[in-house]
């Protein structure tokens, strides 16, 4: 077994349907770009995944501990162990007034929310809308390509491996961090500041800290504001 339940690793993935061959996630952007699946804002690069933690699905997941570093694998997951079968009685029609009504311009494939819940269109036609409410890749045999690239063992990167995934916007490279016995240090750069939901992360990443690093007991957050030299 190359990887252990708690093992901090970075993976590279490609995830395809297997009847249509369509690919609907990956972590390399010139695959996004070519697939035409790329979002603007979005970081392509490897994912952190602690093994073992359900950060992926199960099947995933429990998969990963037979993988070798740096070489690419194909994992085919059944739909029962993926998003489940799809159930008939999850589709319904509904009339084309009542979305137009709620501000909604159904299109056939697009995802919509009607009474709070996602769907997606399946037919349009004689005024009334085929709604789709299973998940998208129900029924669907999943295959994903993917490829370790690091295991990460040392605590100070593994600390700031967790910090990135909470913060992803920010080069890890501007956090400054310092590992005192039982406590943890994280300066944070300016522009994390202002960051939406920051506070949120910074409470995700306090959390992950201490369940992973059961030993450390606080961790401080450090935060400068620096006046700006005035413009002569």
């Amino acid at each position: 077994m190359a990887f252990e339940k708690g093992d901090f690793i970075l993976i590279d993935y490609v995830a395809k349907v297997k009847e249509t061959g369509d690919i609907f996630d990956t972590t390399i952007e010139e695959v996004a770009k070519k697939e035409r699946l790329y979002k603007e804002g979005e970081i392509y690069e490897p994912k952190l995944v602690v093994v073992g933690e359900g950060w992926v699905l199960k099947a995933l997941d429990e998969a990963l501990q037979n993988l070798e570093l740096e070489k690419t694998s194909e994992i085919e997951i059944p739909p029962e162990k993926a998003f489940g079968p799809r159930d008939p009685e999850k589709v319904r029609l509904v009339p084309l007034r009542r979305l137009v009504a709620k501000g909604i311009t159904p299109q056939i494939g697009a995802q919509i929310e009607f009474n709070g819940k996602p769907a997606t269109v399946r037919t349009i036609g004689g005024g009334r809308v085929q709604l789709d409410f299973n998940p998208p890749l129900a029924g669907k045999t999943l295959v994903y390509e993917i490829t370790v690239k690091k295991k990460i063992e040392d605590p100070k990167e593994k600390v700031l491996a967790l910090v990135h995934r909470r913060i992803p916007p920010v080069e890890i490279e501007k956090f400054k961090l310092k590992m005192k016995e039982a406590l943890i240090e994280l300066e944070i750069p300016e522009e994390a500041f202002y960051i939406e939901g920051i506070q949120l992360a910074k409470r995700g990443i306090a959390m992950d800290i201490q369940k992973f690093f059961p030993e450390i007991q606080t961790v401080r957050f450090i935060e400068t504001y620096q006046r700006k030299p005035a413009e002569a």
